[in-house]
């Protein structure tokens, strides 16, 4: 018999505002990251009221971690310091290692229309912190997509996909942390059984529809994210239909230290990023 991950909690996210005051919802983040670890945020934007999302993000600096942005409608431009400048557009990733540090804007390319996409944000172990930064522009031609035996279709954007009949590995693979981030698309009457490395930390977030967790026997909704066990197997199944964003990673077991858009593990290594950001040399 079949020993599931077990469903620890379920958290609703909150609204709120960043940037230039784009609105969005905080899935998670802030007090008790700790429980995420080695994630540190994720926020859902997206609306088609301009107003909501038109100043957007104008150039601010980061440090210690890295930043997962997943479009799915919309268009936005980023620009950096060390002079990349992509656009960001729907089925596209930006994936960017911030580490020492970046100083970055996301400007929306649009003046109307729809904008909708989230933003993960990943920890980097100590060794890694003041290493070296980089970005990656992701078009969806690059992002892989398979489909499943069930007829599940899944967006392969980091990691190794496989659920013992299907294997895909995604474009983004990295050290450490060794994240999966996949975005199942799940039509009504469908089920999917992803192999996810046992301790892995592992999140679900339902961004449409609603899907039930084997072993839990209740249903997780529309903007629901749930944190499960480190261990056991993982069974998804939807009478309805669902979109749902499998993130997992190999927790850090580090201490976190966040001020702001800064992730150290020391106070004193925060104090010296706000020296290094007074001071212009962040990014030296």
């Amino acid at each position: 018999m079949s020993q599931f991950r077990q469903v620890l909690q379920i958290h609703a996210g909150q609204p709120t505002s960043d940037g230039a005051g784009v609105k969005l919802t905080r899935v998670f983040g802030g007090r008790g990251v700790e429980l995420f670890d080695p994630f540190l945020m994720l926020d859902e934007f997206g609306s088609d009221k301009p107003d909501d999302y038109i100043a957007g993000f104008p150039p601010h600096p980061h440090r210690g971690f890295e930043t997962v942005t997943y479009m799915l409608e919309g268009r936005m431009r980023h620009e950096d310091h060390m002079g990349n400048v992509g656009l960001l557009q729907g089925g596209g990733v930006q994936w960017m290692t911030a580490a020492r540090g970046v100083i970055h804007s996301e400007m929306p390319e649009q003046e109307q229309g729809v904008m909708r996409g989230f933003q993960l944000w990943l920890n980097l172990p100590g060794k890694s912190k003041m290493g070296d930064a980089g970005y990656d522009d992701i078009q969806p031609e690059r992002i892989a997509r398979v489909t499943t035996q069930n007829d599940v279709e899944v967006v392969v954007i980091a990691g190794q996909f496989d659920d013992g009949q299907v294997r895909q590995a995604g474009v983004v693979q990295r050290p450490d942390t060794e994240p999966q981030y996949f975005d199942f698309h799940m039509p009504a009457g469908t089920k999917i059984n992803p192999k996810v490395p046992q301790g892995h930390r592992v999140l679900l977030y339902v961004y449409e529809g609603e899907v039930e967790i084997a072993g839990h026997g209740q249903k997780l909704g529309k903007s629901r994210l749930a944190r499960l066990s480190e261990h056991g197997e993982l069974q998804l199944s939807t009478t309805t239909g669902a979109n749902v964003l499998l993130i997992a990673g190999k927790p850090l077991g580090e201490p976190i230290v966040q001020y702001g858009p800064f992730v150290m593990n020391t106070r004193e290594e925060i104090e010296q990023a706000l020296r290094d950001l007074r001071n212009d040399t962040l990014t030296a």
